[in-house]
């Protein structure tokens, strides 16, 4: 679960980072230092998903996501696509740990 999360979020922050690129001539920088500050965070979230507290902070990030569409108005599409994927890698994320879990009892039992 740890993998596929940190994955959606660097790729969600490095989709920002671009999209950031492409808004300076046509946005506020206001709007542009919110998007990097957003970037960063969901950079740094990554790391955090080795605690529970991680998963909340970077859910609470995919909402700051989709506000942003507000300065880009794309990011209502973008953000609801990664909050699909973020979504996503929970729920296989979990069902992955489950199977794990099984297959080393398993192996433990047979030991």
């Amino acid at each position: 679960m740890r993998v596929l999360g940190a994955s959606v979020l660097v790729m969600e922050s490095l989709t920002l980072g671009f999209a950031i690129l492409l808004a300076t001539k046509d946005h506020s920088s206001s709007a542009l230092i919110y998007g990097g500050v957003i970037a960063i965070l969901l950079f740094l979230a990554a790391g955090l998903l080795k605690r529970r507290s991680g998963f909340y902070i970077a859910s609470v990030l995919q909402i700051f996501m989709i506000a942003f569409g507000f300065a880009v108005p794309s990011f209502f599409i973008m953000g609801g696509i990664f909050i699909a994927l973020w979504a996503a890698a929970i729920i296989v994320g979990r069902k992955g740990e489950a199977a794990r879990a099984a297959l080393m009892a398993s192996q433990v039992e047979n030991s």
